[in-house]
């Protein structure tokens, strides 16, 4: 038996563990211990918070291969997103592929596992509703994994004067970009100032979809969509709408002014590493969860271990996509902006 100081003594110690465990986890930035989650939440799926300060609960993996995509840089295993997201991305791949000259699409960030969020690169992401869409053509070949880490993206705008390259530019382009946007799931698509231009330029009819279309820095070569927040998910946080206009007209401007590369009078302050307490209380629960048990196959590719596949991958490119493979382009890096 226990003497009572002695057993005072015990339960002394386990209530200080676990509040030194609670306090680490407490001061830890919570993108280490969202992106060390490998697999996603045991949990019904939900997107919680906001687009930059949120979190997923039961994510669903995009195969890395399908029909008509493949997925990039599979070690940074972020290839997860609310169902509603992977069911977008599988439809947009099929139409493109289908009605408008698009070969397929080469998938790249979308959410970690849990969301939250990331260890590098995007401050959004982190509710399972975003996802990059590079303007690369998918090649009429598998990538290797080795070539899915090391392929950069192509440019298709020059940045300064924000114009199209021409001989990257082309109507599928347009195509494609005019098919994401027109699905009403979709909030927004962010996208440099020139790409918003060339579509504004090139639309002649219905100009309601360009309202989603969103000029930002750092989207020369890729297109970032955003969905609304899902049903189901009573905790997610929504953006503010788009404005009711087409945008290509005052706004579209101030890109092409001086203001918006000035230097600001005072630097800006260092932002603060979000902790756990940041962020909603339900992604708590969505750390401390299980593992989800089905969702072994997409680990494998973060494991390095086989791909998983769905369906048949189509490799052949045929049509006007057919030159789009193969175009001569300038080549951006790999690093992007911290700004999103």
């Amino acid at each position: 038996m226990i003497e009572k100081p002695m057993l005072r003594i015990c339960l002394i110690g386990v209530f200080l563990l676990f509040a030194g465990a609670a306090h680490a986890q407490g001061s830890t930035p919570a993108k280490k211990l969202f992106g060390n989650k490998p697999l996603p939440a045991s949990l019904a799926p939900r997107s919680h918070g906001f687009y930059s300060r949120g979190c997923l609960a039961g994510g669903t993996a995009m195969p890395v291969d399908g029909p008509n995509w493949q997925a990039m840089r599979l070690s940074r295993n972020r290839n997860w997103g609310h169902p509603d997201l992977v069911a977008y991305l599988k439809w947009l791949a099929g139409q493109a592929a289908a009605k408008d000259g698009w070969p397929g699409l080469l998938v790249g960030d979308m959410s970690q596992p849990r969301g939250g969020p990331m260890l590098t690169g995007h401050r959004s992401h982190q509710t399972g509703l975003d996802a990059d869409i590079w303007l690369t053509p998918m090649p009429n070949r598998q990538l290797s994994r080795k070539e899915r880490e090391n392929l950069s993206a192509t440019a298709v705008v020059k940045p300064g004067p924000h114009r199209v390259y021409k001989n990257v530019w082309t109507d599928a382009h347009f195509r494609l970009i005019k098919r994401a946007a027109s699905h009403k799931r979709v909030q927004r698509i962010l996208v440099a100032p020139g790409i918003k231009k060339k579509l504004c330029e090139s639309e002649k009819g219905s100009r309601r979809w360009l309202r989603k279309m969103r000029p930002y820095y750092g989207h020369n070569y890729h297109m970032h969509i955003r969905l609304f927040c899902p049903p189901g998910s009573p905790g997610c946080k929504a953006q503010q709408a788009t404005p009711t206009d087409d945008g290509c007209g005052k706004a579209l401007a101030w890109w092409y002014s001086k203001e918006p590369y000035a230097k600001p009078k005072t630097p800006p302050k260092p932002r603060k590493e979000i902790t756990l307490a940041g962020l909603p209380a339900a992604c708590s629960t969505v750390l401390k969860a299980s593992d989800r048990s089905d969702a072994g196959p997409a680990q494998a590719a973060y494991a390095g271990k086989s791909l998983p596949m769905e369906g048949t991958v189509t490799l052949k490119v045929m049509g006007p996509a057919a030159s789009l493979a193969d175009l001569p382009v300038p080549i951006l890096p790999r690093s992007r902006p911290a700004g999103r």
